[in-house]
């Protein structure tokens, strides 16, 4: 037997060696402090689609939702997280544990720590390069796609700056600076001077008009869409404020966000020799959470989902495209999960376990929560509501407890405030399950998940300052400090 101190022969020392070196390198792009962008080709677009407010949690549940009522792959978990690389992402802001959509947004997009809600703006006040903007600075094509206002805190932050969030007129005024080659949403209100049908600006200018003078082509509905010139730079305003809910949507007035998904990629795919960067935005999903809505999540899901299909296929013909599939944090702690059918007896007999059952009572809801309120009006009446039930929630009960609230717009606790939306969401909740934690953010970490090029940049826990450094590497702009 030979001594363990025993000298290798001269070729597996050699072979040794070579193996130390390998994973020497393989450590090398795999650490989160190395310069992995040099290790990588660099796509040529990037296309961000952005969930706000989902995290793990949601992405099961439209999962599992579109397996049973629609009978249809979703591509998210199914390819997307499931083939790609797949990361986790720390939410929290500079000055806080939980985040707002400002904050993360602009963590992920400039590679820095800021205040919740604050725009890409320092807690010292220094004004931080935004993704778009350094995609812009190296000659790429920009857009900008979403169901809120195009002025919200995520396209904002991913974009443009503003010590607070509701600063609504001067981001619109940085969007007519910075002229994104794709900016579609809601939000004519702030387009517009206050005198004219839904305007809201008090400085008497005309922003659409101002866009029409350099050469963008205007829409305002799903028609003009449809017929836009694929070449021409695109603005497209769906509504006042934020879009509709896919549950409530009106076809004939707003597009769904994978119709302007795949407006937004033909425009921007057009004379691009070098590429363009795109986010694409559902803010319904985080909407949905703040307002307890579990059925209007579904059906947001679902919409997004079908967004990310027509991304997958564009990325599919053009494989030097980034595909990136993520939120910004988790709203509403949604827990669906078993119960007690009622307070009779805590026996396990009275429980139940929400199933493909539950799940088809929440497919039977046809109006949203918010809607709901909006029909209530300031003064609820129990006619009203009773109707709007057995109407629009078909199968479902109001215990006395929840409708007092209702009827009283009062809270049961001060984590719940969006009034009568919470306490219907309790109601859902009691018969199906699907339950729910707060009517604000929670700090569950997100999913993200990468196919093409530079994909494996974001793999791993990490904190979502790393994410908008990875795309700043990626895009050869200004590096943030760090990574």
């Amino acid at each position: 037997m030979k001594s363990p101190n025993a000298v290798p022969h001269p070729l597996l020392h050699k072979l040794l060696a070579a193996l130390a070196g390998f994973v020497l390198v393989l450590a090398g792009c795999a650490s989160p402090g190395g310069s992995t962008a040099t290790a990588v080709q660099a796509p040529k677009n990037i296309v961000i689609l952005f969930a706000d407010g989902a995290a793990a949690t949601q992405w099961d549940f439209g999962r599992y939702s579109s397996k049973v009522l629609r009978q249809q792959p979703f591509v998210t978990t199914d390819v997307v997280f499931r083939e790609g690389a797949l990361g986790v992402l720390i939410t929290s802001p500079s000055n806080a544990y939980v985040t707002d959509s400002a904050a993360a947004g602009s963590a992920m997009s400039s590679g820095f720590k800021v205040n919740v809600g604050a725009v890409a703006v320092t807690p010292d006040g220094k004004s931080v390069p935004t993704v778009m903007e350094a995609a812009k600075a190296k000659g790429k094509r920009i857009g900008l796609v979403t169901t809120a206002t195009v002025y919200d805190a995520s396209p904002a932050a991913f974009s443009l700056h503003a010590k607070s969030r509701r600063d609504y007129q001067a981001l619109v005024d940085q969007y007519l600076a910075l002229e994104p080659d794709v900016l579609l949403g809601g939000g004519a209100d702030y387009f517009l001077p206050k005198g004219t049908p839904g305007g809201k600006r008090n400085d008497g200018k005309d922003i659409l008009a101002a866009f029409r003078a350099r050469s963008y082509q205007v829409v305002r509905n799903a028609a003009e869409l449809k017929t836009a010139n694929d070449g021409a730079k695109l603005l497209g305003l769906f509504a006042e404020e934020d879009m509709d809910f896919e549950i409530d949507r009106d076809p004939a007035r707003e597009p769904t966000i994978a119709e302007m998904a795949a407006a937004a990629l033909k425009v921007l795919s057009q004379s691009s020799p070098n590429g363009f960067v795109l986010l694409v935005e559902n803010e319904n999903t985080d909407t949905a959470g703040h307002a307890n809505d579990a059925a209007s999540l579904m059906r947001a899901l679902w919409a997004f989902d079908d967004a990310v299909k027509v991304a997958l296929e564009f990325q599919r013909l053009n494989p030097d495209t980034l595909l990136i599939v993520t939120g910004d944090h988790e709203t509403g702690g949604f827990s669906p999960t078993y119960a007690q059918k009622d307070l009779s007896t805590l026996s396990s007999k009275n429980r139940f376990y929400t199933g493909d059952g539950e799940l088809r009572m929440l497919g039977r809801i046809t109006m949203s929560l918010n809607r709901v309120k909006e029909q209530l009006g300031k003064k609820p009446s129990g006619e009203v509501l009773d109707k709007l039930l057995a109407e629009r929630f078909p199968g479902f009960r109001l215990d006395p407890d929840l409708r007092q609230l209702i009827l009283g717009q009062k809270t049961e606790e001060r984590n719940y405030t969006y009034v009568p939306q919470n306490a219907l969401g309790r109601m859902v909740a009691r018969q199906t399950g699907y339950y729910w934690g707060t009517s604000g953010h929670s700090t569950q970490p997100v999913l993200t998940g990468a196919i093409g090029p530079g994909a494996e940049l974001f793999r791993g826990y990490r904190d979502n300052t790393e994410f908008g450094q990875q795309l700043h590497r990626l895009i050869g702009g200004k590096q943030p400090p760090g990574k």
